[in-house]
């Protein structure tokens, strides 16, 4: 029981420690700090901005469904509101966020990533010229050496050239 109870944890511990687990914990991190920036962007800097354009800020805007809208003599909310501004606020926030993401992380790491694979084919793409260059010379010297010798050109076989 003890064996297979350190079977798990070491497969376990073994999965943690793999690049890609790590990798995308790291992202989540990033990506929640980076998340609180763009809050910040769209709450300080656009919400003003369309609060000076409209009469409120995004959070503001609402629209009433099942009238009277407000706060009753209880306390209670009376009526259905809808709060598009704040959904509007959070549709914002997250193109702004995956624009910021695709701009300065996806498309760079892209573009790079094809850089490095057409620098890889280029080079394989030459080594293949050379090991094709080499094997015609070779046989070039194997038939003028057959030529010599005075026999006819093998034609494919091996013999020991």
């Amino acid at each position: 029981m003890s064996k297979k109870k350190e079977s798990v944890l070491a497969g376990f511990k073994a999965f943690l420690m793999r690049g890609n687990v790590v990798d995308l914990a790291v992202a989540v991190v990033i990506g929640a700090a980076f998340t609180n920036i763009v809050n910040s962007v769209v709450k300080g800097i656009i919400s003003p901005v369309v609060g000076a354009v409209g009469t409120q800020s995004l959070d503001g805007y609402k629209s009433c469904l099942k009238a009277p809208c407000g706060i009753g003599a209880n306390g209670q909310p009376t009526g259905v509101e809808i709060l598009w501004g704040s959904v509007l606020n959070a549709t914002l926030t997250f193109v702004i966020t995956a624009a910021v993401v695709y701009f300065l992380m996806v498309l760079p790491m892209a573009k790079y990533l094809a850089r490095q694979e057409a620098r890889r084919k280029a080079r394989e793409g030459v080594q293949e010229l050379v090991e094709i260059t080499e094997l015609e010379v070779l046989k070039e010297i194997r038939d003028e050496l057959v030529a010599q010798r005075g026999g006819a050109a093998p034609t494919g076989s091996r013999d020991g050239f």
